[in-house]
């Protein structure tokens, strides 16, 4: 990468860490990202600063193929290196160093497919939440099963995402409200209610389960704590739900973010009302919500098939 590209790349990225607070791992994408862009910039010795959207346009084809030099991406992978090529040439536009404007309004994002998600059925969530409660073995077992029914009950009855759910901090839970503030994507925040089942966990872990483990740490306000009395970390609370899939042995593969999926699903054909649970989760754009609801339709459409006489094959 060329030195001034380099620098270009250091400001920009100061600029979503300071101005938008996006998270570490957000950073680190638009990164690799960005570093494969400018270094193919280089290697054609293109100047940054008045890219042509023809070029543009034939670096995203290279992406689906590697042609590059990189790795091939998936569509929703090359649609992701484009935006975070869009945002650089924003910047540059808006910080009057580019001498073409955005070259990136002209060049088309890859088509990528709906990707439809996969909830666990309603009877599944209970499994996975009793066998969430199954104390393991091993120092402080009781303790951790009580933290892992209150962290699986936290992702399934709040529709949180992981990081928002072990970022949660003790003064983000109101009782009397049954409400919990969920820090989500570049440092918003959303009140959200909290169901009468995951208060009753979140209860029975800070009572009884929390103080034991925060005795082996040096003091933090978070809710979720490993066994060393520090915040639990992502990775550590994946496995708690990846262990609580396979004690109830659920054959589907199931992550948290399949939990906040189910929650979303299960409102939808509960009869939520499609804005109501864009705001419960935090959706930027309804149209990411309304996944859920093809969901439902599509489970309609199955159902008309097999019961609808005039709906059957020969009909």
């Amino acid at each position: 990468m060329r030195p001034g590209d380099r620098r270009l790349l250091e400001q920009y990225l100061a600029h979503l860490r300071v101005e938008r607070g996006l998270s570490a791992n957000t950073l680190a994408a638009y990164r690799r990202d960005l570093r494969r862009y400018l270094a193919d910039l280089a290697r054609t010795d293109d100047d940054t600063a008045a890219i042509e959207p023809a070029r543009l346009t034939a670096w995203v084809q290279t992406l689906r193929t590697g042609a590059d030099g990189g790795s091939a991406l998936s569509a929703a992978s090359a649609a992701r290196a484009l935006a975070a090529v869009r945002g650089l040439h924003s910047f540059l536009e808006a910080e009057r160093v580019s001498s073409t404007g955005d070259p990136t309004r002209l060049v088309p994002s890859p088509a990528v497919p709906a990707r439809l998600p996969h909830p666990l059925a309603i009877d599944q969530v209970e499994s996975l939440l009793e066998a969430a409660s199954r104390p393991g073995t091993g120092r402080d077992a009781t303790e951790r099963a009580l933290r892992d029914r209150a962290l699986v009950e936290v992702l399934y009855g709040l529709g949180a995402r992981i990081s928002e759910a072990t970022g949660m901090d003790l003064d983000d839970v109101d009782r009397a409200e049954r409400s919990a503030v969920l820090r989500g994507k570049g440092d918003k925040h959303r009140v959200v209610p909290v169901g009468r089942y995951a208060l009753e966990a979140l209860d029975a872990y800070l009572t009884r389960g929390r103080p034991a483990l925060a005795s082996r740490g040096r003091g933090t306000p978070a809710i979720f704590l490993g066994s060393r009395g520090t915040r639990l970390t992502r990775q550590a609370a994946w496995q708690v739900v990846q262990r609580a899939a396979e004690t109830a042995e659920i054959p589907e593969a199931v992550s948290p973010h399949t939990l906040r999926h189910s929650f979303a699903t299960h409102l939808v054909h509960g009869g939520a009302d499609v804005r109501a649970v864009q705001e419960l989760l935090g959706h930027a754009s309804v149209t990411t919500t309304q996944l859920y609801t093809k969901v439902t339709v599509d489970s309609l459409r199955e159902a008309h098939a097999i019961a609808h006489p005039r709906a059957r094959r020969g009909a």
